[in-house]
């Protein structure tokens, strides 16, 4: 299948990153969140990064004037109606977004493929909820998706592989490298990631060290680019406490089990640097 136009529904920080490099790798992009605010944000913030490419030197003015001519906001789902795939980057809650791939399905012409942007929950459970599981498949950006190479590639049991196979050729058009995994809750980074933060966690929650020091002792001690309370607000600490919680349901282990330092974060809203405080204090 030949991808001309691509749909990406949630314009929060995910999903402006992935409409940003799908502009400028030439595609015809419609953004669409059902909160109008948050389409006002994600459009200012392209067009404040396209302003300052061209003030660096980076862009011309009319390349970004062609990006900003590729690129529909909107609120109204069903504007995605002629898109040849959706990308969607929602809130990480199964429910939902199966909820929300099945509305997909509904609206947009039978031979789109419908991707969601999970970071661990099942593909296969997901496309089930759709009226065309065989085209429906994981695409797992990683934060800031502008700037990030990786792109996960993972297919439900009955996704076909012409599919598979048109989103890793679409991946690397958009400058991303696709790495192809089976199903499997966090599929690669997630299942190796999450539980290293969420330890990290148990030794903040433990007083063994402050978040400053755990953080500055993986970086200097074990050669992290950044320490893993750093990451952990970077990504969401809601997001991670999902992902532990899934991880528990799926695998029966309690070695997965989340840090109570987690739970007690998302209690006061201190979610990471998108609430302005997590692990970290963002707003001073």
């Amino acid at each position: 299948m030949n991808i001309k136009k691509i749909g990406v529904l949630g314009a929060g920080t995910m999903g402006a990153g992935i409409a940003q490099v799908s502009v400028q790798a030439g595609y015809s992009v419609i953004l669409i969140d059902v909160v109008p605010e948050i389409v006002e944000k994600a459009v200012d913030g392209l067009n404040k990064a396209w302003t300052k490419a061209v003030e660096k030197g980076k862009a011309t003015a009319e390349t970004v004037a062609n990006y900003k001519a590729q690129l529909i906001a909107s609120t109204d789902i069903n504007d995605f109606k002629d898109v040849d795939i959706v990308i969607e980057a929602i809130v990480e809650n199964i429910d939902i977004k199966k909820k929300v791939q099945k509305q997909l399905g509904e609206i947009c012409k039978a031979d789109a493929i419908l991707a969601t942007n999970t970071s661990a929950l099942s593909i296969t459970e997901i496309a089930a909820a759709t009226n065309r599981p065989d085209k429906v498949l994981g695409m797992h950006f990683f934060n800031p998706a502008s700037v990030m190479k990786l792109v996960e590639v993972i297919p439900g049991v009955v996704t076909t592989n012409d599919v598979v196979q048109t989103v890793i050729e679409l991946s690397k058009k958009i400058g991303k490298e696709p790495v192809l995994a089976k199903e499997s809750p966090g599929f690669i980074v997630n299942r190796i990631l999450v539980p290293y933060i969420n330890e990290a966690a148990n030794v903040f929650y433990e007083g063994i060290a402050t978040a400053a020091e755990i953080d500055k002792a993986m970086k200097l001690g074990a050669g992290m680019p950044m320490g893993p309370l750093e990451l952990a607000d970077l990504v969401g600490i809601d997001i991670i406490l999902a992902v532990c919680e899934f991880f528990v349901k799926e695998f029966a282990d309690s070695k997965y089990r989340p840090s109570l330092a987690f739970k007690q974060k998302v209690r006061a809203g201190h979610l990471g640097k998108k609430t302005g405080k997590g692990f970290y204090d963002y707003i001073k």
